[in-house]
């Protein structure tokens, strides 16, 4: 009888996991990898439909460059090889098996292959689910993946996130009314498109805008629009687009644009550091930011470094710059050339309530301008807005 009671308590430890109600068993197998989720259908007949009804997919190929084999095969992260058409087919496996609605769905690829068919089929599958919030597409492939019209279906969609693919906003369109995150990484995408596709998403509070200096260009026009069709914006993040000089080496750059943006708490600009004023201008646009980040991209115009910088702005022609709720600065890539020490400068002394102000140097500075640049913060002609704020400088890793 103690051997029977004692192999029946066993048995019970056995199965606890078994035992949990069936929606924490479900955001178990969403941490775990698709092909592993589906396997736990063989544990037993109560695991075998439990995978089916996840409200998050995430078919993830790894997208290192150098992972890839031969043109139609694939790296799954931490994976053998696998043919990318079989692995296409294993989606559509998911899909039709599928007991339950989908609320996340991500798909992340690299491909030496056209596929795009088999992909824009995936798209129209889920574009009849009206329960899709979070949508995540990267694809990386030979040319670059149109989004198909039945992608625009997706109506109940608050967070989006594309990279790698051609946007065409159809002119009949209503947009996304929910949406409340967008993020684009090389999207191609037209500034009018863009302008009026963002109009038709009027509940947006998080954008972030990253595509390759040579395809993209803003002047003091498309800063206006861009801040008209975002009144509701907390989060802005704009990476790796060229603000040209719009005071055109004078001082007709206007100090704000004719818009804010007073909902903005958090600003990061990833931009070319030619024109302070230019940056300023974006900055002073955000009355109540609490956060800027600016990441500096000298790299990508090598002839900024020969510019000899001779209108740098005064720091009182800055007398009227609102940085009264800035609580943290940081700065990437930072070469300690004239005009990025201006910027932190009047940064320090605008901001009554800076907490904490953060520089990563370029490997490029040396120690003897490290230590040149720390001397010259200490010792400033003009006292910092907040003398406790924590001050910190660092080294770029890579």
């Amino acid at each position: 009888m103690k051997g029977k009671g004692k192999s029946k308590s066993k048995g019970k430890s056995r199965d606890r996991i078994s035992a949990l109600p069936q929606d924490t068993i479900e955001k178990i197998l969403t941490h775990m990898p698709i092909r592993d989720a589906v396997r736990t259908s063989i544990l037993s007949r109560k695991w075998r439909y439990y995978w089916t009804s996840m409200p998050k997919l995430v078919f993830d190929v790894n997208l290192n460059p150098d992972a890839m084999v031969a043109s139609s095969m694939v790296v799954l992260s931490g994976y053998e090889e696998v043919d990318i058409y079989k692995f296409v087919n294993a989606i559509f496996h998911v899909l039709l098996l599928r007991r339950a609605p989908i609320f996340e769905f991500s798909f992340l690829v690299i491909i030496e292959t056209e596929i795009y068919s088999e992909i824009d089929q995936i798209i129209l599958h889920l574009s009849r689910d009206n329960n899709i919030n979070k949508f995540i597409f990267k694809i990386l492939g030979i040319d670059s993946y149109l989004l198909p019209r039945s992608f625009f279906s997706l109506q109940g969609l608050e967070h989006l996130d594309l990279s790698y693919c051609i946007f065409e906003f159809p002119l009949m369109n209503k947009g996304f009314s929910r949406l409340k995150c967008l993020r684009f990484c090389e999207v191609d995408i037209t500034h009018k498109m863009l302008f009026r596709f963002l109009t038709n998403c009027p509940l947006l509070e998080e954008f972030t805008w990253a595509r390759d200096y040579r395809n993209t260009e803003l002047t003091e026009c498309d800063l206006v629009k861009l801040f008209k069709c975002l009144p509701l914006v907390q989060v802005l993040k704009i990476h790796k687009l060229y603000i040209k000089d719009l005071g055109a080496g004078s001082y007709s750059m206007p100090h704000t644009l004719p818009i804010s943006l007073p909902h903005l708490k958090v600003l990061v600009l990833g931009v070319c550091f030619l024109e302070l004023s230019t940056v300023l201008c974006v900055i002073n646009s955000s009355p109540n930011v609490e956060k800027v980040k600016v990441e500096i991209c000298w790299d990508h115009h090598w002839w900024c470094l020969q510019q000899t910088f001779i209108n740098l702005p005064d720091i009182q022609d800055y007398s009227g710059l609102n940085l009264d709720h800035l609580k943290e600065l940081e700065i990437t890539n930072f070469h300690n050339h004239g005009l990025e020490m201006e910027f932190v400068k009047l940064i320090m002394c605008k901001s009554p309530v800076l907490k904490k102000a953060r520089i990563e140097l370029h490997s490029h500075v040396s120690v003897n301008e490290e230590v040149k640049m720390l001397r010259g913060l200490v010792h400033m002609p003009f006292p910092r807005a907040s003398p406790a704020a924590g001050f910190t400088i660092e080294r770029r890793k890579y």
